[in-house]
């Protein structure tokens, strides 16, 4: 199994995060999103991802992209523990958590987003930063609201073990803090990323301990 990413990408941070969850062997090839005019551009890359985007899994020779899609097929050939709940109103639930981040969130704030901001739109870094900020903003407010006193949210997300959703939360905060967003008005957000920095296997998968990392 091969993860092909970037330390800093959320998507691939997600992947990450899965893959330690379950307890995968996988062997990371780094893509660097911005060396050299970002590697993702390479031919051979896109004939892995025509999209030019991370992460890739590579597994018994299938090419998976899609970081939710990946971490779906991970949960169906490597059920155990899993990151889905049973019950189809728990698992709609998780799921619509996950969305709000990288459906709604992450697709208009990332890098490529922010580059055709700064590049082709002639908007200032404050702009930028402003518009990450808005959306982000917008996107935790959401969240929180759905887990603040919400009978199914426990340590985590929903319930007392990490799920799909916690795994899109993490990375998304990460990427809150470092772009400065407030985020004293997410409690509940802010503690159960808390609780998940405490597992192995979301500690292992933060940015800063990745081979690529710089």
């Amino acid at each position: 199994m091969r993860h092909y990413g970037f330390f800093r990408s959320s998507a691939s941070y997600r992947l990450r995060i899965g893959t330690n969850l379950k307890g995968l062997a996988v062997d990371y090839v780094p893509v660097h999103l911005s060396k050299g005019g970002g590697e993702q551009f390479a031919p051979a890359f896109a004939k892995l991802n025509p999209q030019n985007l991370v992460p890739v899994l590579e597994d018994q020779g299938r090419i998976l992209t899609q970081s939710l899609a990946i971490l779906e097929y991970l949960d169906e050939t490597h059920p155990e523990p899993p990151i889905l709940p049973r019950d189809p109103a728990g698992r709609a639930r998780v799921r619509a958590l996950a969305q709000i981040v990288a459906c709604d969130i992450h697709p208009i704030d990332n890098l490529r987003v922010l580059n055709y901001l700064k590049g082709e739109l002639k908007a200032s870094e404050e702009a930028t930063n402003a518009w990450y900020r808005h959306w982000v903003a917008l996107g935790l407010a959401s969240f929180e609201a759905l887990l603040a006193d919400h009978p199914d949210t426990g340590r985590f997300c929903h319930g007392d073990a990490p799920t799909l959703a916690d795994i899109c939360l993490v990375p998304q905060v990460f990427n809150a803090l470092r772009f400065k967003c407030p985020v004293d008005g997410y409690p509940t957000i802010l503690r159960i990323h808390e609780a998940c920095q405490a597992l192995d296997a979301f500690d292992r998968a933060r940015p800063e301990r990745q081979p690529d990392a710089v």
